[in-house]
Order: structure tokens, then sequence, then C-alpha cells
């Protein structure tokens, strides 16, 4: 069966390039994410047909900020898609109000920590409050997960830190910024190889260029399947 720990990103044009991509991977992944990139390219559209038309996971990247009623009424509205995972920043009274609007359904909420583009530095610029990247981090995830996420966004540097907290238990850490070995880091930059990331506490790698870009979508998926399957990565996957 094909290991759903890899996510790939569909962060094409539109649902007919994706479309297309799913194609061409075929059934060498089973999960992928949809994000805001796409959707006014028919993205929600996208998520319904992969989702019941194919079988396949869906992961919408959405990473809703409003206030409290606002969130709970959009994910109240994007719950009816039948999709699994869905991703809001992690300000504990935006993971509230999004868990009430999932309410009944099993769409899970991931709670955004820090973006894994993001460093100290713009974290300086855009007057985030002082101290380390990684403490952050693990501080939002843990305020997070009281306020009730299924789970978090992270880079796979803070994924064995949000791990370790006992708060963690049960729920879900899907690491964005992943690149197998002698990928371009692109505006990644706080970064691991799929084994790593997976061996750090990771139940989900999200990849996205380093395999549309490729010039076989299906063997770039296939390659870091692989990975996925080697000792270095043996890690129970509770998606």
């Amino acid at each position: 069966m094909t290991d759903d720990r890899l996510i790939v990103a569909l962060d094409v044009p539109n649902a007919l390039e994706a479309l297309k991509l799913t194609d061409q991977i075929g059934d060498a992944v089973s999960f992928y994410k949809i994000g805001l990139g796409m959707l006014t390219g028919g993205g929600l559209a996208l998520a319904n047909e992969l989702k019941q038309e194919h079988g396949k996971r869906i992961f919408l990247d959405m990473k809703l900020f409003d206030i409290g009623q606002t969130v709970e009424n959009a994910v109240r509205g994007l719950a009816q898609f039948d999709l699994d995972l869905l991703t809001v920043h992690g300000d504990p009274h935006v993971v509230r109000a999004a868990k009430e609007g999932a309410a009944g359904k099993d769409l899970k909420i991931l709670a955004v920590t820090i973006l894994t583009s993001l460093d100290r530095a713009d974290l300086d610029a855009s007057m985030i409050q002082t101290g380390e990247v990684a403490d952050l981090v693990v501080e939002r995830a843990a305020r997070a997960f009281e306020a009730g996420a299924d789970g978090i966004i992270a880079s796979p540097n803070e994924a064995a830190r949000i791990r370790a907290l006992p708060e963690a238990e049960g729920r879900l850490i899907v690491t964005p910024g992943v690149r197998p070995a002698g990928s371009a880091d692109d505006d990644q930059k706080r970064i691991a190889t799929p084994a790593n990331a997976v061996a750090a506490g990771a139940d989900h790698i999200v990849v996205g260029r380093p395999v549309w870009r490729s010039e076989s979508p299906r063997d770039a998926a296939l390659s870091i399947q692989r990975e996925l399957a080697s000792p270095q990565a043996q890690r129970p996957n509770r998606g």
C-alpha cells in the first residue's frame, strides 16, 4: 500500500494542471495538499474530485485567521467537503473556533506555528517577540494543543521537541520544509530530508516542488517513498 506519510503539495497554477500531475504520479501518492494558491483555480472542486472519484486523502492548507465566529463559519462550510486535514493559525482563539466549526465531522484541525519559510530576522521584521525560533514554535504548539488542535504544522527542526510534549500524545505533527537530498531549498529555511523529518517525530511530510518540478514526478515520489521505508524513517504512521 502507498505510504500516506508523504503528502504532495499541488502548488501548480490550476486544477487542470493538478489533475494532469496526479495522473502522472498515479498510485505512488495517496495524499495531496491543496493550498491558497489553488483556491481561485478550482481548488475546492479539485479536492472533491480527488477525494470522491480517486480515493485520495486531502489536506486543505488555508491557514485561516480571523475573529472566532468567522473562522467557525468558514470551517463549518469546508467540513462539508469530507476532507481530511485543514490548517488554521495557531492562536488559541482561532483553534477553538475551528474545532467548533468541525464538530461532528472527521476533519482534523492543524495549527500553524511559525512558517518554515521564516527565520529570526523575518520575525524581527514582523515585531514578533524575541527568542529562539524553535522555542517559540514549541510554545505555540503547546498552546494550540491545549486549545484542542488535532495536530500542528512545524518544521522538521522542531518536530522532536514537539513530539516530546505531554500534550502531543495522540496528536499529529505535519512538516513542510522537507527536501530530499540534493534538492534546492527554494524559499524554505528550516528544512530536513524525509527520513530525518519522520525520525524526528513527524507523522506526515509535505513535499511540493521536488516532486512536481521533476522530469518524472512519479519517480520522484517513489524515491521519497523508498526513503520513508528505510530503517532511518521507521516510525508508526499516526495519520
